[in-house]
């Protein structure tokens, strides 16, 4: 494997040393570019009390291209697929080199507290919670219970 670029290295480093509150991002140690991600559900969610596991790969394009990131963990929400694909405009089109992998798990946690039914990437989802939302928050505290509960959280 190619040696890695100093920044990914200095953002590495700087994920371990100043760790975000609710995030736990360690890179795997047979490829630095893959890493384990804990997310733990945002306080007056429908997600907190879980702790949701993710992948996040840096591609070599890295930082001229976004992370590939997703949820390992099955979870009820609508920006969020089955396959756990995440819309985010920052992972997209909104991508700048300026952006840090840190930016990027804090604007995931961010999306946790504030669904978006209005963009959706899982539309039944979606619609179930324009329907109805206290029931669809419901399905997602259930969902959380039922897959994101029993997972260790992050270490502070």
């Amino acid at each position: 494997m190619a040696a890695l670029p100093k920044r990914i290295i200095k953002e590495t480093e700087r994920l371990i040393a100043d760790a975000v509150p609710g995030i736990s991002a360690r890179p795997h140690e047979d490829n630095l570019r893959y890493f384990d991600v804990d997310i733990t559900g945002p306080e007056q969610s429908p997600f907190e009390g879980g702790v949701f596991k993710l992948e996040l790969f840096l591609p070599e394009e890295y930082p001229m291209a976004p992370p590939k990131v997703r949820f390992l963990t099955k979870i009820y929400h609508p920006n969020i697929d089955k396959l756990g694909r995440i819309c985010l405009d920052i992972l997209k089109d909104k991508w700048s080199p300026a952006l840090q992998i840190r930016t990027v798990l804090l604007s995931i946690q961010a999306l946790l507290s504030a669904p978006n039914p209005d963009d959706p990437l899982a539309n039944d989802v979606a619609q179930h919670w324009k329907d109805n939302e206290p029931e669809a928050i419901a399905k997602a505290r259930e969902w959380t219970q039922k897959y994101a509960e029993n997972l260790v959280p992050p270490q502070e």
